[in-house]
């Protein structure tokens, strides 16, 4: 299937009660065009390439309606830094429908951008250029890098300009996951008391994304823990590459475990775990090193909004509920630890791994580029001290690194490993390309200013293959130039 009239609307969310959600049409965009398609995230529907035509891009920006589309803007509540606001919901989004693809999966079309809904609390409902490129080259780039994700269909610009700071282009972004539900979405039905509503969101969930609950002992415990595991294996894959999402917001969080809401994310150019990529996080509450217990935090809220489902008694709910929080550490520490081993080539676990990655850390923090020593460590020769003269130049204290470098080279021959195959092994998880600020931040000026949109693609498809060497793209592996440093990114968008 390539034709875009053949796509198959079910929508089965907009049965859930009319309190979940606005009907909304979409606010046509003026002198829509298209900036960029992704057919990867087309063809998870069944769209080639072919189907980006001028009617695909009328049908996406409001000036054309397909058989079945039925937007939706989506309610929920959450927790925004730390405080409950009551209702949230999708102020600059609707929901367009739900498709079934041929392989029987459900797949949410998401336009962010399309105007205002009930929950556009006296905004526009649109998004801008700037943060618009940073959603849709972010989450293609997640996915390259093997990581759950929301997926980006295409971006989309028009002739018209929003007050944010400044007068800026417009733009939407067509989104996908099988689902956009978030914690948010259930902590709305809990403390607006309509628990009804409460256990038919949780029968939808389990019903469409995890069937395998229902035959539970209590299918909402277990889908509390399936979402706790989820989370924590998220989490652990985020500090893995040194991906910052800077709005843990509990309506930022996937019922599905995907990284979801793309705003001012950042990626680890030096490594640094009080790294804090949203400008408006002026506590640092959602730094790179705190993103493990936050996500213990947003559990506890979810757990909080499905006490009414666990158990009959309080206290046995409660009791329940609060399983969840060693729950979640547990997998934390051992998703966290895996992927630990995997960046240093380690094939077998040892007790002491934990304190020679922590040591890592340790001397890494404030002066090395942490994406480039991982992928640099491949090379590392644990027979020849002299060969890893790349490495340790990348430290201040190299005597310190020299001492590391023996105990790592002690643990590699304890469990008899090979440089060479070693190296394979730790290319395939150690990125040579990540979305930086200043990789994104070109993108966006050539597209403001020029209306240039190249440079998008061109990192659309650098970061599909971030593990494999690509010479031609040997720009791209640099250093960030100094005035990366001066580049701000907040929530404004």
């Amino acid at each position: 299937m390539n034709n875009l009239e053949q796509l198959q609307f079910e929508n089965p969310y907009h049965r859930l009660p009319d309190e979940f959600f606005d009907r909304r049409m979409i606010q046509p965009f003026a002198g829509a065009h298209l900036i960029s398609f992704s057919d990867s995230a087309a063809q998870l529907i069944g769209l080639s390439e072919q189907a980006a035509t001028d009617e695909f891009v009328a049908v996406m920006t409001g000036n054309k309606s397909l058989s079945g589309m039925d937007p939706i803007g989506m309610c929920y509540s959450g927790h925004q830094f730390g405080g409950y606001v009551s209702r949230l919901g999708d102020g600059r989004a609707l929901l367009l429908g739900q498709v079934r693809n041929q392989q029987g999966e459900l797949w949410d079309l998401h336009l962010k951008g399309s105007g205002p809904t009930l929950y556009s609390r006296g905004g526009d409902g649109r998004a801008v250029l700037r943060s618009s490129i940073r959603e849709y080259l972010c989450s293609e780039a997640m996915h390259g890098l093997g990581i759950a994700t929301t997926r980006a269909l295409c971006l989309l610009g028009g002739d018209e300009r929003v007050m944010r700071e400044q007068l800026e282009p417009a733009a939407m972004v067509v989104r996908m996951a099988q689902s956009h539900i978030r914690f948010g979405s259930f902590e709305y039905c809990f403390y607006t008391g309509k628990h009804d509503n409460l256990r038919r969101l949780a029968d939808y969930v389990i019903e469409h994304f995890y069937p395998h609950l229902a035959d539970s002992r209590n299918p909402y415990v277990a889908l509390l823990f399936e979402v706790t595991e989820q989370t924590a294996a998220l989490i652990a894959s985020w500090q893995a590459v040194g991906f910052a999402h800077g709005v843990m917001n509990t309506d930022n969080m996937s019922i599905l475990g995907l990284t979801l809401d793309y705003g001012p994310f950042g990626f680890l150019d030096t490594y640094d775990p009080a790294y804090i990529c949203n400008h408006s996080d002026y506590q640092g509450r959602y730094a790179f090193g705190a993103q493990p217990d936050i996500g213990l935090f947003n559990i506890s809220c979810l757990a909080q909004a499905l006490l009414p489902l666990l158990a009959d008694e309080e206290q046995e709910a409660m009791a329940l509920a609060k399983q969840s929080f060693p729950h979640y550490r547990r997998s934390y520490q051992a998703h966290h630890a895996m992927h630990c081993r995997a960046k240093l080539g380690l094939l077998s676990e040892n007790d002491s791994d934990e304190m020679l990655w922590d040591d890592l850390l340790d001397l890494m923090a404030g002066q090395v580029d942490f994406s480039r020593f991982f992928r640099a460590l491949g090379d590392f020769d644990s027979q020849t001290a002299a060969n890893n003269t790349p490495l340790r130049d990348m430290f201040l204290d190299r005597a310190a690194f020299d001492a590391w470098a023996l105990r790592y080279a002690e643990r590699l021959a304890a469990e008899l490993s090979e440089d060479a195959s070693r190296k394979l092994r730790m290319n395939s998880v150690n990125p040579r390309y990540i979305l930086r600020n200043h990789m994104a931040e070109t993108a966006i000026r050539r597209a403001e200013d020029h209306g240039d949109y190249t440079e998008i693609n061109t990192l659309l498809n650098l970061l599909r293959r971030p593990y494999d060497e690509q010479p031609d793209m040997a720009d791209y592996d640099t250093f960030p130039p100094a005035w990366a440093q001066g580049i701000s990114i907040s929530c404004s968008s």
